[in-house]
């Protein structure tokens, strides 16, 4: 039955084609798919169930198979309210007018390289010449922050891109590759017999993390209470659980140049979808 129940959710996750009345206005929530769809179903609709609750209004979770496609739905604006990743806020708050409502409060984002627990690779300076998994060209702690730190370093390698975090640290485990990119969230959301063998060799710098967004032409009574209501879950019981399932303490209010140490990097836009 709760299979049934989850491929259930994930056919409404990838296809956002949600059927609406004339009268209901129903926003598509979507998440970067930094883990399989699955998973992410199972962390996140609980979020988008408690602020429909909250809210009164009508939201429902979305995601895509890969990063490169939820690139291409933020540029042509498909979700109504995003959670993305800084760099694709800092491209996408531009280029598809999103604004930012909110970010996790007390935290900086930061990308780790991870190798098999047993190998010989000890530091970034054992990955010369090697190949290295990341999860797509536009993911920005596991991918951009990693691979700028490993060139301001003169460390030769070569990218491989495997759809998300979650296989990456697969790869890895299963010796595909001697090392790859991630973040500390999502290695340690893995099973505990995956994360087992894998030990962190780097750590990155830290900067402003994932941006929740929503689109500009989304109304400002709207936009303030998605926003109320995504700062107020750690005041109470049951926001506080599905902020922890998602590994998160609490979110605060955030505007637009919160982001500007990104922007600072002056990464090429190229590196998305679009």
């Amino acid at each position: 039955m709760k299979n049934k129940i989850i491929l259930g959710l994930l056919s409404a996750c990838l296809v956002i084609s949600p059927l609406a009345t004339a009268k209901e206005k129903i926003y598509t929530f979507g998440v970067v798919p930094q883990q399989a769809a699955n998973v992410l179903a199972n962390r996140w609709v609980p979020l988008t169930q408690y602020l429909s609750k909250r809210t009164g209004l009508t939201i429902n979770f979305a995601t895509a198979a890969n990063i490169p496609t939820f690139e291409t739905r933020l540029a042509e604006n498909k979700y109504d309210i995003a959670y993305m990743n800084p760099f694709h806020y800092v491209v996408f708050s531009e280029d598809s007018d999103y604004i930012a409502i909110a970010n996790q409060a007390d935290k900086k984002i930061q990308g780790v390289l991870v190798a098999k627990k047993e190998s010989n690779i000890e530091s970034i300076a054992d990955l010369q010449n090697r190949t290295i998994a990341f999860p797509a060209p536009g993911s920005f702690a596991a991918t951009l922050l990693p691979q700028a730190e490993l060139k301001q370093s003169q460390i030769e390698f070569t990218p491989r891109y495997v759809a998300s975090h979650d296989s990456v640290y697969l790869s890895v485990a299963k010796e595909f590759f001697v090392a790859g990119g991630g973040v500390k969230r999502t290695l340690n959301n893995m099973p505990d017999d995956v994360r087992a063998t894998l030990k962190v060799i780097y750590e990155t710098q830290r900067y402003t993390p994932h941006a929740f967004a929503v689109l500009n032409t989304m109304s400002d009574e709207h936009q303030k209470t998605i926003q109320e209501a995504l700062t107020n879950m750690s005041n109470d019981p049951e926001g506080e659980a599905i902020l922890s399932k998602l590994g998160m303490l609490r979110l605060q209010k955030a505007i637009d140049s919160d982001w500007d140490d990104v922007r600072a990097l002056n990464l090429n836009a190229g590196a998305i979808a679009k």
